[in-house]
């Protein structure tokens, strides 16, 4: 598991380096690779995490904003902002990892690269998401028991 926690610290740098510029997230891990090397699985976790957060931003965004209060997804902290859309692509795509891990996984980044309020802050945003998707989860598994009895 090693891996994966390298993984996401490398998806966090260029993910938030990808806020900065105006390159595509293929430009991006390209340009990464070409200098940094890490171990294959490393390689291969973060490169999913950086497409699939960077190319889903919006919809990952709207899941965000909506459950930050008197914050929006824009007037976040860069490494908070990547973090959570990292951690959200997870929640969403990557269900060999369970929501406690990749929490957990968010709250630890957000302390080590971020203020020294991004812990709390990451875990109460995916606190609420992960609740509202178990939510939604519940009540599809209802309407679907619902229609075959």
């Amino acid at each position: 598991m090693r891996q994966r926690r390298k993984a996401r610290e490398i998806a966090l740098q260029v993910l938030y380096g990808l806020d900065f510029l105006k390159i595509s997230s293929d430009e991006a891990v390209t340009l990464f690779w070409g200098s940094f090397e890490a171990p294959r699985e490393s390689e291969e976790f973060s490169s999913l995490l950086i497409h699939g957060a960077w190319n889903n931003r919006q919809r990952i965004d709207d899941l965000i904003g909506g459950c930050s209060e008197n914050w929006s997804v824009a007037r976040m902290s860069r490494v908070d902002r990547s973090i959570l859309r990292m951690a959200v692509y997870e929640l969403l795509h990557c269900q060999d990892i369970p929501p406690k891990v990749t929490i957990n996984e968010a709250i630890d980044l957000g302390k080590v690269y971020g203020s020294e309020n991004s812990g709390s802050f990451i875990n109460g945003i995916l606190d609420a998401l992960y609740a509202e998707l178990r939510n939604k989860d519940a009540d599809q598994d209802r309407h679907t028991a619902a229609k075959h009895p």
